[in-house]
């Protein structure tokens, strides 16, 4: 009777306890593929960057991002093409667009005590990519009007942003896609303690911090404004967060990605930047199309690769490239290949393009289309001269022309090497540009030519 009494107890205590567990929230109702929740956020990415000064030290970068991917990784976060950038501005906030790009303030990084309260943040911002909300937003605001501009293939003229900004739907204040309402707030909060739970982090930090934020507000503090504008406080964010502690992994909470002082220290030492025309945050209107004028510049980060190759399997080609790069997607079905550093605002430093180019009369007559391709390309580019004649060569069985250009930079007070590499498949042109800057050419050439000794059609 005894054991039958205690396995009863028992059995109502457990029931208790997963009552009050609160279910992980789930994306909502949304117009909106995730394809193209990647799309958009790769079109405000480029706005974004035009507006606000990138910091490029790769130590600091490098540390933020190795805090980020943690977080995706070890929390089981959907899968997006994530990066993650710093941005020089002394407002403490950060930001994460539709399909992964999140940017993190000088400001925040300042601000933050201890690795936990930054990773608190991320996992927050995390959240909102996750669960859709920017997107979801815009749909059961507009959903009549976005109806027929999704379903009629807005990806030219000005793209999907470009459509979504002639309805009013932008990054400007106020906006759908990075204001969110309380209850997303408290979504976020429970995914991203939860998330830093699981990626070793202590999740009451994440409350602690946002808390921190309120108290300042509260006196006014005008570098917290526009967080608390576009992260409104859902209540007790302590209390909610401690109250789910029981059914979260258990720790041990001791996760180092990096020296956070030494990351503090580095943003201490940058210099100072010019004010843009309108200010900072992420909250505030952002041109439609590129400024007329230069934008900030930028300085040449060192580049370092290991040697080591990782392997792009596409439909028609396949090749090898640099373990420490991305594949990404450019205009014109173009890929890039590199990583936060190399791209800068809509330009790449350094890196790969590839493209596959239509041959000029249904076939390729390589030298003329080559040199029609490149006629076109140094049109567009600033101060070009040409430092070879196309050369021969084989590539992946096929016939190919190796050519060699020199331009400037979008590094500060930098020229870069411009290798274009055409090779003939028939119908089109496949054609890589390896871009280095003019400084670190010797040390990225080996890497270059691996590349394009890797190069392979299927058949």
């Amino acid at each position: 009777m005894r054991k039958r009494l205690w396995a009863l107890l028992v059995l109502c205590a457990a029931l208790a306890l997963a009552a009050s567990q609160k279910k992980l929230p789930k994306p909502g109702w949304n117009l909106f593929s995730k394809q193209q929740d990647v799309e958009l956020g790769r079109e405000y990415a480029r706005q974004v960057e035009r507006k606000m000064t990138v910091v490029t030290d790769k130590e600091l970068t490098d540390y933020v991002t190795r805090v980020g991917m943690r977080l995706v990784r070890q929390g089981q976060l959907d899968d997006y093409p994530y990066y993650f950038k710093v941005v020089q501005d002394d407002s403490i906030n950060a930001f994460a667009l539709p399909g992964g790009p999140m940017y993190v303030h000088t400001g925040l990084i300042k601000a933050v005590e201890n690795e936990a309260q930054l990773a608190g943040v991320l996992a927050h911002e995390l959240s909102h990519v996750v669960l859709r909300h920017g997107t979801h937003q815009a749909t059961k605001s507009e959903f009549l009007q976005l109806g027929a501009i999704l379903m009629g293939g807005a990806g030219s003229n000005g793209g999907l942003a470009g459509a979504l900004a002639k309805i009013g739907i932008g990054l400007g204040a106020n906006s759908y896609l990075l204001s969110f309402s309380r209850g997303m707030e408290s979504e976020a909060d429970l995914l991203g303690a939860y998330t830093m739970a699981k990626a070793g982090y202590n999740p009451i930090e994440l409350a602690r911090f946002f808390e921190k934020l309120e108290a300042q507000g509260s006196n006014q503090n005008s570098l917290v404004a526009r967080f608390l504008s576009d992260h409104p406080s859902p209540g007790n964010r302590i209390q909610g967060i401690e109250d789910q502690l029981p059914y979260m992994p258990r720790g041990p909470y001791n996760a180092q990605a990096g020296d956070l002082k030494q990351a503090q220290e580095i943003v201490a030492q940058l210099a100072p930047v010019k004010k843009r025309d309108t200010g900072g945050g992420a909250g505030q209107a952002i041109p439609q199309q590129p400024p007329s004028t230069a934008s900030a510049p930028v300085q040449m980060p060192r580049i370092e690769l290991s040697g080591r190759l990782k392997t792009y399997l596409g439909g028609d080609f396949s090749f090898a490239y640099p373990e420490e790069w991305e594949v990404s997607n450019g205009a014109d079905q173009s890929l890039i290949i590199s990583n936060q550093m190399g791209k800068v605002g809509e330009a790449v430093g350094y890196g790969i393009m590839v493209y596959l180019v239509p041959a000029q009369a249904g076939h390729v007559q390589l030298r003329d289309d080559t040199a029609a391709y490149l006629k076109q390309l140094t049109k567009s580019s600033p101060n070009v001269k040409t430092e070879s004649e196309p050369s021969d060569l084989t590539v992946g069985g096929a016939p190919a022309l190796l050519t060699r250009f020199s331009s400037d930079s979008p590094y500060q007070e930098q020229r870069e090497t411009d290798v274009v590499l055409t090779v003939d498949r028939g119908a089109s042109m496949l054609v890589f540009i390896f871009v280095s800057p003019s400084a670190q050419f010797q040390d990225l050439e080996q890497s270059f030519k691996k590349v394009s000794q890797s190069v392979r059609f299927p058949g």
